[in-house]
């Protein structure tokens, strides 16, 4: 199984040519994200870049370890003592990066300040490495600034080994007209006609340019956050343009409050007195169907998410608002985006901090009826250590014993903390979070 007198093993040459062209693929992908706009495609560039990145670990290694079990053809005996010096460097500093380069790329991820794990091509979750969760903040700073200082020179030299490495190549084969690139090119000829040349050449100006103009396919689905009617369900594109003032994005939303045009309270006819009150006071049961979710963006494209875990206190007529009551607690850490690695970041620290504050309490029982079957709801809102006061809009509907209502209110998540250290400046996600429900309740006996 060793290699010939004259070539590397067929093992060695499918190694050489796959890393050869995951190396060039990744370089130009490298290049592509460092101008690239922030939003959904460039963040899948990243998830890209770094499943090529691993998958160049992994062959690597295999190489090297193919490497150690079998001896290379020896070089030409016409080369000079410095040439061949100068090659057994080349390949040992090609070793360098091709393991170095991933490996401080995955320290980078392992280190970052938003946990945000890596899932192979989509499909295999890559663990971080290991320990380091556990470090000084600080400390983890430290090593991430170290990474993408190490990842970003690897990356230069590996630019320069490849032009010394062509450079090489194309001097033995034009100028010299050995038979060296035949030892890694099978039965290739000397000479600049030689078509296995031209087709290495070709094939890596399309690789390049693969590398250069490959845009993910992103199904740009929109994922309601409640079950309500058309008009009012929470899509992506209801949140594509929101501004980072929470004022401006409040008013970009639609709410309830507004779709119905409130009529001024003194106008309402008020029905809280005993002679003519119809409908008593009463517990309600939320149905299991019942929808809690969110709206938001992250770099300019839409977040639309879900809290799959909630309960709700309900005590409630119309008749009767001034001893109606309602406390809703919310298990942050059953929330979901349709995103996985999103979703494993939002419970951590920086955001729901789920670990010392899993559950968010809403409480109201101040209720106002701004319009026939529209109303308000004060109240106050905790959420990781904050509390503050929330005014929640919302329709409601009773037929017997059976209640249907629907409403939301936009609330400013750094209020609440939610997005610690870099994550609370709004320019990439805004501060207005819309919040909306969806619920059947039956009336408890």
């Amino acid at each position: 199984m060793n290699a010939t007198r004259n070539r590397y093993t067929n093992v060695a040459i499918i190694l050489h040519w796959l890393i050869a062209a995951a190396i060039i693929f990744q370089m130009v992908l490298g290049w592509r994200l460092g101008d690239a706009p922030k939003g959904a495609a460039t963040y899948a560039l990243f998830q890209l870049h770094k499943s090529i990145g691993f998958t160049i670990l992994f062959l690597s290694l295999a190489r090297l370890a193919w490497r150690f079990m079998h001896t290379p053809p020896a070089l030409p005996s016409h080369m000079k003592a410095w040439e061949k010096t100068a090659s057994h460097l080349v390949h040992i500093g090609f070793y360098g990066i091709m393991l170095g380069l991933p490996l401080t790329g995955w320290l980078l991820v392992s280190t970052s300040k938003i946990n945000i794990p890596t899932v192979l091509f989509g499909v295999m979750p890559m663990p971080h490495l290991p320990f380091l969760s556990e470090l000084a903040v600080t400390t983890k700073a430290m090593l991430n600034d170290a990474a993408g200082a190490g990842h970003g020179l690897l990356a230069l030299l590996t630019c320069l080994l490849l032009l010394l490495h062509v450079g090489a190549v194309l001097k033995h084969q034009v100028i010299v007209k050995d038979n060296v690139f035949a030892r890694m090119a099978v039965g290739a000829r000397a000479g600049i006609t030689e078509p296995r040349l031209w087709l290495v050449g070709m094939t890596g100006l399309l690789v390049m340019w693969s590398a250069y103009v490959y845009m993910p396919t992103l199904k740009a689905k929109a994922i309601p956050v409640v079950a309500v009617e058309a008009e009012e369900t929470v899509t992506a594109t209801e949140v594509t343009e929101q501004p980072a003032s929470v004022d401006k994005v409040a008013s970009t939303m639609p709410s309830v409050a507004a779709e119905t045009k409130p009529t001024p309270v003194d106008a309402v006819p008020v029905l809280a007195t005993e002679t003519v009150k119809t409908m008593p006071l009463s517990h309600w049961l939320v149905s299991k169907n019942a929808q809690l979710g969110f709206a938001t963006q992250w770099t300019g494209e839409p977040v639309v998410g879900s809290f799959k875990q909630w309960t709700a206190d309900i005590v409630f007529s119309p008749d009767d608002l001034k001893n109606s009551s309602l406390t809703v607690k919310v298990d942050l850490a059953s929330v979901a985006t349709g995103d996985e690695q999103r979703d494993s970041a939002l419970p951590s620290a920086d955001w729901f901090d789920v670990a010392n504050h899993p559950t968010a309490i809403f409480k109201a029982s101040r209720f106002t009826r701004v319009a026939e079957g529209s109303y308000k709801a004060d109240g106050t809102l905790s959420l990781r250590d904050k509390t503050a006061p929330i005014v929640l809009s919302f329709k409601l509907n009773i037929d017997g014993d059976k209640a249907t209502a629907k409403g939301s209110t936009t609330l400013d998540r750094n209020v609440f903390g939610v997005g610690q250290g870099e994550f609370s400046a709004t320019d990439q996600i805004p501060a207005a979070v819309k919040v909306s429900f969806n619920l059947t309740a039956m009336r408890k006996p």
